[in-house]
């Protein structure tokens, strides 16, 4: 690993064109699970545009991975060059006046590059919500990619103990909030692409709770290997909320499903994000 880490982008990127024709045309990697997500989410496409848009992401996943390895070695230059925030001020005014933030992304585009590369671009410390991985390997190499650049992790268990202890220290919590929770009692159902879809609730009573701004990261692909982060304020932190009325993930559901349909290869479509049904009890918004 770290020796391909090592390899210059465009030398990944090759390597990348490999992995594509292995995912897409041998291994067919998690196919069934790629078109079904597909053809829910786009019931008005065509058979044949639903397998053009899997060979699409199949072509934006590999280049992900290269791109996700190629971070061990990325400088700050390099990151502050091929991630650019147009509107950062969105959130930095929030800074500036002395709140925390909490910033909401999605498995769109390459989020891993993105709370290094924000590092990077604040003036505060950047945290990063994250699940461990069950692989020891893995779950370390990751853990340094994602710290590399001065960043911290805290588990998502740990995410509201960690906010109490840190009441006073002025961050930004970035959180992936697009995860298909299991919990019955944790989850908040609505449309996401003409289905039913089950949504964390934690950013509704983290911002309640800790009266925190909150910011939706649109992860935008200008061309391989450069990413436009555009922001967009959801709470302002200072007005009443309800958590139990989820304003704030519904909110995220919507600006999520917007930047889907806006371009679709550049979503994780191998994940499995409508695993869970709807129980009887549960309504959906």
């Amino acid at each position: 690993m770290r020796g391909l880490a090592a390899l210059p982008l465009f030398v990944l990127y090759g390597l990348a064109e490999v992995l594509y024709f292995l995912m897409a045309y041998v291994l067919r990697y998690r196919q069934r699970v790629v078109l079904k997500n597909l053809r829910n989410s786009f019931p008005e496409k065509s058979a044949a545009e639903h397998r053009q848009l899997a060979r699409r992401f199949y072509r934006h996943f590999a280049q992900l991975m290269v791109e996700i390895l190629w971070l061990r070695q990325a400088t700050p230059a390099q990151l502050k060059r091929r991630v650019e925030y147009p509107n950062k001020h969105v959130l930095i005014d929030h800074v500036e006046a002395g709140r925390s933030v909490l910033a909401l992304g999605s498995h769109a585009g390459n989020w891993e590059w993105i709370l290094t590369s924000g590092q990077l671009q604040l003036d505060v410390p950047a945290v990063g919500v994250y699940q461990p991985l069950n692989n020891g390997f893995f779950d370390e190499f990751m853990y340094k990619l994602r710290t590399r650049t001065g960043a911290e992790l805290v588990t998502m268990r740990e995410t509201i103990r960690y906010m109490a202890a840190t009441r006073n220290r002025q961050k930004v919590l970035s959180m992936l909030s697009d995860q298909s929770p299991s919990n019955p009692t944790n989850r908040y159902w609505t449309h996401l692409l003409h289905q039913d879809t089950a949504f964390y609730t934690g950013a509704d009573r983290l911002a309640s709770h800790f009266q925190l701004p909150v910011v939706y990261v649109s992860i935008q692909r200008v061309r391989r290997g450069y990413y436009r982060i555009v922001l967009e304020e959801l709470f302002d932190g200072q007005s009443a909320l309800d958590p139990n009325q989820h304003q704030i993930t519904e909110a995220f559901a919507r600006a999520l499903e917007r930047d889907i349909q806006a371009a679709p290869a550049d979503y994780l479509w191998s994940h499995r994000r409508w695993k869970h049904k709807r129980e009887a009890t549960e309504r959906v918004h």
